[in-house]
């Protein structure tokens, strides 16, 4: 794999590397599985055939179980899937072409999954919002940094009264465009959330 760059960041899900242990196997491909399928589309037993793992292993190293693991991957893949849409917009210097370009490399990453690989933490989020308090909890807790981390960002080239609003409305997009994309197997609703986002932020300088 090449070296991870601003323009070439690691896959979210990406396998680990060779020789990686049980735990870290079972991890990634809990991460994957919950990912792609959600909460309820998860089974134990496809964890440890992906993982190349005895069942019982993952209980020897997730006690909680199948709550432990989802968990594990709401606040893992959630810091990750921040830092990487920051990067991404700090790889263009004027800010509204900054966020054109996240939306649009969103749009490219998804195309390449097969439109399998939408947000790790919404497809969690959905499937549980109403039936699991703890893994509501820790998506709560995603979906809060990553408000925090965009309007860090959004105030350096906006009012802080208006960062927060941007901020907000950048999760909101993103998470509907990707809804959108996969339903329909299109990357448009990408591009055109980057659009609107690029108008909202060019509105509020």
């Amino acid at each position: 794999m090449a070296a991870a760059t601003p323009s070439n960041p690691p896959p979210l899900l990406a396998d680990p590397p060779p020789g990686s242990g049980t735990r870290a196997r079972i991890r990634h491909a809990a991460a994957r599985l919950f990912a792609r399928r959600g909460y309820a589309g998860t089974g134990l037993k496809q964890v440890a055939t992906d993982a190349s793992a005895p069942f019982g292993s993952i209980y020897h190293f997730f006690p909680g179980g199948k709550d432990a693991l989802a968990e594990d991957m709401i606040r893992t893949t959630g810091p990750q899937f921040m830092a990487l849409v920051l990067g991404l917009l700090e790889e263009r210097d004027d800010p509204v072409d900054a966020v054109v370009h996240a939306f649009d490399s969103a749009a490219r990453d998804l195309v390449a999954s097969g439109y399998a690989d939408g947000c790790p933490v919404a497809t969690m989020a959905l499937d549980v919002v109403d039936t699991n308090e703890t893994l509501r909890g820790a998506a709560a807790d995603v979906f809060a940094e990553w408000i925090d981390g965009g309007t860090a960002w959004f105030s350096r080239h906006v009012s802080p009264d208006r960062a927060r609003d941007l901020a907000s409305a950048m999760v909101m997009l993103v998470e509907g465009a990707f809804l959108l994309g996969r339903t329909s197997r299109d990357p448009e609703p990408l591009r055109a959330a980057g659009r609107s986002m690029a108008t909202l932020l060019a509105a509020a300088r």
